[in-house]
């Protein structure tokens, strides 16, 4: 890597994914950007994974959905549900990065939905799944692989009981992106 001086480096040249739902494309400045790691955060049962395993059905792309919570019928279920075909979206139930990691270098996704990053473990540490340490470092693992490889990362993350996103505060700031996806028991709208 070298200085370049600002007005040398040229723009224009990385192409955004863009989704079916235009909102999701909008809140992300105009679709998905090559090698970015966004966070979506919401209280349990609010849509973050109904949202995103959406989104990796619609896309006409290669679409990697990683679940450490949901068995595969699980996902099957709630994607007969939506009635969307999916046909480039292949599951993995899995919560080991490096086994994540390794599968998505096989397959070669254009995008990987992990969910969630709260159930996330590395090998390198002994910590419990969830800890600050294990979240922390996990996303770590996939920022790097993202900016590498170029492939977008969407990571879903839990709400504490203070309403702020599980696991330690520097997961905010390790991902480009924090989308907080909230919502009103008494209405349908999703904010």
């Amino acid at each position: 890597a070298r200085a370049i001086p600002l007005p040398q480096i040229e723009t224009g040249r990385t192409m955004r994914m863009h989704t079916p739902d235009e909102e999701l494309n909008r809140v992300l400045g105009g679709g998905i950007v090559p090698g970015s790691l966004v966070l979506i955060g919401g209280q349990p049962g609010i849509g973050k994974s109904t949202l995103m395993l959406q989104v990796a059905m619609q896309v006409p792309v290669r679409v990697l959905y990683v679940s450490g919570e949901e068995s595969e019928e699980q996902i099957k279920m709630r994607a007969d549900r939506l009635g969307v075909e999916g046909a480039e979206c292949y599951i993995l139930t899995e919560t080991n990065t490096t086994k994540i990691l390794q599968q998505a270098q096989e397959l070669q996704p254009q995008l990987v939905v992990i969910d969630s990053i709260q159930t996330m473990s590395t090998p390198h540490l002994d910590s419990a799944p969830g800890g600050i340490a294990q979240v922390r470092e996990c996303a770590a693992e996939l920022l790097r692989f993202a900016k590498e490889t170029g492939i977008p990362i969407f990571l879903i993350g839990h709400i504490n009981k203070e309403g702020d996103i599980a696991g330690p505060k520097l997961l905010e700031h390790i991902v480009d992106c924090v989308l907080q996806f909230e919502g009103d028991r008494n209405n349908t709208y999703r904010i």
